[in-house]
């Protein structure tokens, strides 16, 4: 089984991509989803988490605000800094017990494909994919479309202050797929890439 990483910055077709390259038949794993599993309540992150940033963030059930943990981790910098010292090993880990159970069934995927948010967070899990694919786009196309969905122009521009450059995702990419034309041309990128992968088997 092949770990196929799909980074893009908000905007960038990422999505679009990864439901094309599920219903071709890749597995996908999105990592946000792992995020709020790493969360729920009573586990050791969600308790290490209500310790740092405060108990309150719990209601009686043990369910995390995430409201109230977002205004907190991300008024600074250290204490975004801090949340993801928490968040993200325990993120990585449980990716990596997904794709051992995974490659461990009778009839594994050819390929796993794994949804990464912020690929400059993911160190910790960079060892665990063959290939790591960027959906690339200019910003301002990224911009236009995300305001086309409905997001405002201020909250894409502080989304972005936060992600990574597109010339570090270029960089740190090992397939780029454009996304600056038509649906359909973004479409037939990853009918390529994905017929591609099939020849290497």
């Amino acid at each position: 089984m092949r770990t196929v990483f799909l980074a893009g910055g908000i905007g960038s077709g990422k999505s679009t991509v990864a439901h094309e390259l599920e219903r071709l038949g890749c597995c996908r794993i999105d990592l946000d989803e792992l995020s709020r599993e790493v969360l729920q309540p009573g586990s050791p992150t969600t308790l290490e988490v209500a310790r740092a940033f405060g108990p309150e963030l719990l209601d009686e059930r043990g369910v995390l605000d995430r409201r109230l943990l977002a205004a907190r981790a991300f008024a600074t910098s250290e204490d975004a800094a801090l949340l993801e010292r928490i968040e993200l090993p325990a993120i990585a880990r449980l990716l990596e017990e997904r794709l051992g159970a995974l490659s461990n069934t009778s009839d594994p995927p050819a390929i796993c494909l794994v949804e990464i948010p912020l690929l400059d967070r993911a160190d910790a899990m960079r060892h665990l994919a063959s290939e790591t694919v960027l959906v690339d786009c200019p910003l301002e196309l990224r911009r236009v479309r995300a305001v086309e969905r409905g997001m405002t122009e201020e909250d894409f521009d502080a989304r972005v202050a936060n992600q990574p450059t597109d010339e570090w995702l270029r960089a740190h990419a090992d397939t780029v797929i454009s996304n600056t034309g038509t649906y359909d041309e973004l479409i037939a990128q990853v009918h390529a890439w994905y017929e591609a992968q099939k020849g290497g088997e």
